[in-house]
């Protein structure tokens, strides 16, 4: 009698430990992402015996709404075994460089701050952005990125710009970046 309460016991629990595993891969899934950052290379910065060392990971992304631009941010990413498992709450330094790689084409028109890019930093409730807008005076497209708490934010943040510029002489139409944000 005994050994079927016990059972019973370990069935619930492992039931609760899928629950907790599902909760925590779907908590650090993208929040909302066109595409995911290509993985461009990661450093270990922190040795860590037994678990996965802390490390600073660098990724690429193109700006899914405007062509001819792309961004790299270097984001720490804990080791662990909080880390490993997906609980480490993430730190919030993260840089970030915007350029031009081509042709700056518009693929629609843009609101002032709009999320370009965002993605969970911990298990609950912080999130990294890359947010952009239009510096109409000076024809920059200027990229920003921050994390957020649902409680309070980070004011940790890193800006990068991208003046538009004819690229090449196969370019000679440059578009004007107040002409597509609202």
């Amino acid at each position: 009698m005994r050994l079927r309460h016990s059972t019973s016991f370990l069935t619930r629990l492992t039931c609760a430990a899928l629950a907790a595993l599902a909760v925590t891969i779907s908590a650090t899934a993208p929040v909302s992402a066109a595409q995911d950052p290509d993985l461009i290379f990661r450093r270990s910065t922190v040795f860590k015996l037994l678990s996965p060392n802390d490390k600073l990971a660098t990724y690429g992304i193109d700006d899914p709404e405007i062509q001819g631009v792309a961004c790299h941010f270097t984001v720490p990413e804990r080791g662990g075994f909080k880390g490993w498992l997906g609980l480490a709450d993430e730190v919030s330094d993260i840089s970030l460089a915007c350029r031009q790689i081509g042709p700056i084409r518009f693929k629609e028109k843009l609101d002032q701050g709009d999320d370009m890019f965002s993605r969970r930093r911990s298990m609950f409730f912080k999130k990294m952005q890359i947010v952009r807008g239009c510096d109409t005076k000076r024809n920059v497209l200027v990229y920003m990125v921050y994390s957020d708490r649902l409680i309070e934010g980070s004011p940790k943040n890193s800006t990068s710009s991208v003046p538009i510029m004819p690229w090449g002489a196969a370019d000679p139409d440059v578009q004007k970046c107040g002409d597509f944000f609202k």
